[in-house]
């Protein structure tokens, strides 16, 4: 590959191997050319002007220079500029008094060569102008450590320091003074100051003093394409290093590069910021309801935000969770973008927004929150995950202070590919052992311990980056975030899944110009596959594994996959056993645990008076789906039908209806068979508690029949009472017109009428009120059954809708 990019460089740079052309050269010296071709050592210069021949040529109105060139090496000035008197420094030549050059330039550049070949740096310290056109007469360049830093500074003295800074003068007498004579307009030495009062830098350091610190031509151009193939800062360096042969001979150094490569990207990201714009500006104009902002002007654009409309809707039904997805901006990509995602009731990615990231400090990251938040109308979401990054966890702290932050794991996995290379190479069983840590423990206690058994098994208790993870271990190990929603199915499933809205589409490769018809392809592709998901949702019925009325009502009210989902917990109770661990009142604690391995055992606590349990695996609460555990402590307790907590409208078929369905309507039937299964279970474990202390012994058990008996003509003389109670007060609102007199005439002759009367009338009553209840109920369902088929009705035109609008793109 590097054979192949060097020799596609030197045909684009060079015509034949010793010949060059340079366009549009500067009028100034050239003081440092460093075109190593592997003929010379690139911190030789060649200021003999007998060995250039120039020959000009005229090519489309552009001054064209050709010149031929010894082994030896060159420098370069524009053809007025050439020096006949300009000197090399071939070891031996130091500067001296009355040494000439044609030009300020040519003589810093002489002074800075000198420098390299001795081992210090250089700067330009003072200069005297001509009084009478103000031109520049005298330079003097000096040693960098020349003169001593002041410390009383205004501008520092009553400011607080944060990184102070290195010193690095030392009051250096050493000194090249240049002046230029009035008549032949040359420069000359006037005074040369050889000795430094402090040690000099060796030959194989030079390159990393400022003034020697310069990317050649060709260093340039090899950079240019290693980073437009993806390659980053660190990579570009080792291969520039092979190339060269060694670092000292690069003649920069790997911050350089990077400076180099991050100026490259602003300036293209400016170049094509203006496209983006446009895209924007046209998008709102067709749409007002779309959403774009802008971090400062238009001239000089910051970051950019911007969301649809049906980003904006999506994120009031499936906003609880979001990704922050910074994928995109790094080297392998040349696009700085970074989408905002969550998870719809099918479980698939959708989109709540999009940025294109420009400036990547704290400031800017809290501006795009605020911005996305304020395009949400304000709500913040439950559980946000980003990349693990300092500078975005500040901004989300700031900004989603109670939202519950995670570093994205499989983002954290790929940067231990890179950090931990040669543990992966030495070790083949590193990886696995790894995961099994992150991803198969149980408890907190048990990632501890694992997590330890893992450095000390690898010996790597002391590596600084492993160190790092374990203290942010909160913010991505799962059994840590167990306790919050994400939305996921399991809490060992890659965070990625929720990452990958754009895969796909958006590649390595991707330009900005490229960007905009492959986004709007994405889009349209996740609403196909939603407006599919809807459709097999509604008219593909799932196949029942149970007589289980609990499968039965999930069926009725989950998406496909959710319910495919809820449908292997529910089977898999079947090989689990439930078992009661303690009772204190109306919470019993059981152990659950799998036929056989009564060793792994989880604890679940069910409260019989909610009707909510708590498992130890906490998955409901990570991705709000009811656990094996708790379905097994319901089917041991005659639980038949979920209770409605349990059933998040984010995962059903009418997550997206505009119809709220609360308590009294979506579940008015379900409420009602659930108050009477609540009553029956309290009853029944007040009963069991009951029954097991009286059959300690005969006589205990006599009392316990007693005092049933006389429980049950209780329990009967109190219904007699209720229907009684509803009577009179039937009584007093029908005789609430009449006047209180009418109400003790009617009480005085219920008391005058005989027991046996008043039994019948009970009676009477009481089923008369019964058959009111069932026919309540049954207009309850009724209207119920009108309400879903109307939203059914209403997603089936609107995934007709859907269908109509990709078959007019299509045809289009």
């Amino acid at each position: 590959f590097m054979i192949l990019v060097k020799a596609l460089l030197f045909a684009l740079v060079f015509i034949i191997p010793t010949r060059f052309r340079v366009v549009n050269l500067p009028s100034f010296v050239f003081n440092v050319v460093d075109f190593d071709l592997g003929l010379s050592d690139p911190s030789s210069f060649l200021l003999l002007a007998s060995d250039v021949q120039p020959r000009c040529q005229d090519m489309d109105n552009e001054e064209v220079l050709d010149f031929d060139v010894d082994d030896d090496g060159i420098d370069i000035e524009p053809n007025d500029m050439l020096d006949d008197t300009t000197y090399f420094p071939d070891g031996d030549l130091e500067p001296y008094e009355g040494l000439e050059f044609e030009s300020e330039e040519s003589a810093k550049a002489f002074y800075n060569s000198y420098a390299r070949r001795i081992g210090f740096s250089t700067r330009v310290s003072s200069s005297r102008r001509s009084r009478r056109d103000g031109a520049i007469i005298q330079r003097q360049f000096v040693c960098a450590k020349e003169g001593f830093r002041n410390m009383n500074e205004k501008r520092t003295k009553d400011r607080e320091i944060k990184r102070p800074r290195t010193i690095t003068r030392v009051g250096c007498k050493a000194s090249l003074s240049v002046k230029m004579h009035d008549s032949s307009g040359k420069w000359a030495v006037s005074g040369f100051v050889k000795e430094h009062n402090h040690e000099l830098v060796p030959p194989d350091q030079v390159h990393c003093l400022r003034s020697h610190r310069q990317i050649s031509g060709p260093a340039k151009a090899l950079i240019d394409t290693l980073q437009a193939a993806g390659m980053g800062p660190r990579r570009i360096m080792s291969a520039l290093i092979k190339e060269y042969g060694g670092i000292s001979k690069v003649g920069f150094t790997e911050v350089d590069c990077r400076n180099y490569m991050r100026n490259n990207r602003h300036k293209s990201i400016q170049g094509e910021i203006q496209l983006l714009l446009d895209y924007l500006r046209q998008m709102n104009a067709h749409n007002p309801t779309f959403f774009y902002s802008l971090q400062g002007s238009s001239e000089d654009v910051g970051n950019v935000f911007w969301a649809d409309p049906k980003a904006i809707t999506d994120f009031t039904y499936f906003g609880d969770t979001v990704t922050f997805d910074t994928t995109y901006r790094s080297n392998r990509y040349r696009l700085p973008f970074a989408p905002f995602t969550g998870v719809n009731h099918h479980g698939q990615p959708i989109l709540f927004g999009c940025a294109f990231i420009v400036n990547e400090n704290e400031a800017s990251f809290v501006w795009l929150f605020k911005t996305w938040l304020a395009a949400m109308s304000g709500h913040s979401p439950v559980s946000i995950t980003t990349d693990h990054d300092a500078v975005i966890r500040a901004a989300v702290m700031q900004v989603f202070p109670e939202a519950r932050h995670r570093f994205c794991k499989w983002h954290i996995f790929k940067k231990c590919q890179e950090k931990l290379s040669h543990v992966f190479l030495r070790h083949p069983s590193f990886e696995s052992d790894l995961h099994k840590t992150v991803n198969l423990t149980d408890s907190v206690e048990d990632f501890e311990s694992c997590w330890f058994s893992l450095l000390d098994k690898y010996e790597l208790r002391d590596h600084d980056w492993l160190r790092a993870l374990y203290s942010d271990r909160r913010q991505w190990v799962p059994v840590y975030l167990r306790d919050t929603f994400f939305a996921e199915m399991s809490s060992t499933q890659r965070s990625d899944s929720i990452n990958s809205y754009f895969d796909g589409y958006i590649n390595a490769s991707t330009n900005l110009s490229q960007f905009f018809k492959l986004y709007e392809k994405a889009l349209e592709s996740r609403l196909e596959k939603e407006v599919k998901a809807d459709y097999d949702t509604m008219n593909s019925p799932p196949v029942l594994k149970t007589p289980s009325p609990m499968e039965k009502q999930a069926s009725e009210l989950y998406t496909r996959k959710l319910f495919t989902r809820f449908q292997e917990e529910l089977v898999g109770t079947l090989t689990f056993m439930a078992s009661k661990a303690d009772d204190d009142g109306d919470l019993g604690t059981y152990q659950v645990a799998k036929y056989g391995e009564t060793n792994k055992a989880l604890c679940v606590k069910f409260n019989i008076l909610e009707m909510r349990a708590n498992c130890s695996c906490q998955m409901f609460e990570f991705s709000g789906i009811v656990c094996r555990h708790i379905l097994a402590v319901f089917r041991v307790t005659n639980l038949l039908t979920l209770p409605p907590y349990y059933i998040l409208k984010r995962w059903t078929r009418n997550a997206k209806s505009s119809v709220i369905f609360d308590d009294y309507g979506l579940h008015a039937y379900d409420n009602y068979l659930e108050s009477h299964t609540v009553r029956y279970n309290t009853l029944r474990h007040k009963a069991f508690s009951f029954v097991q202390e009286a059959g300690k012994s005969l006589y205990t058990c006599d009392v316990a029949l007693v005092a049933l008996q006389e429980a049950a003509k209780t329990v009967s003389l109190e219904m007699k009472n209720e229907v009684r109670r509803t009577m009179a007060n039937g009584h007093v609102k029908g005789s609430s017109a009449s006047g209180g007199e009418q109400v003790l005439r009617n009480e005085d002759s219920q008391q005058d009428e005989p027991e046996d009367e008043m039994d019948k009338k009970i009676i009477e009553l009481r089923n008369e009120l019964e058959l009111a209840n069932r026919r309540c109920e049954a207009y309850r369902t009724n209207l119920l059954s009108v309400l879903k088929e109307m939203e059914d009705q209403k997603l089936q035109v609107s995934i007709k809708v859907q269908n109509i609008k990709i078959s007019l793109k299509d045809s289009l």
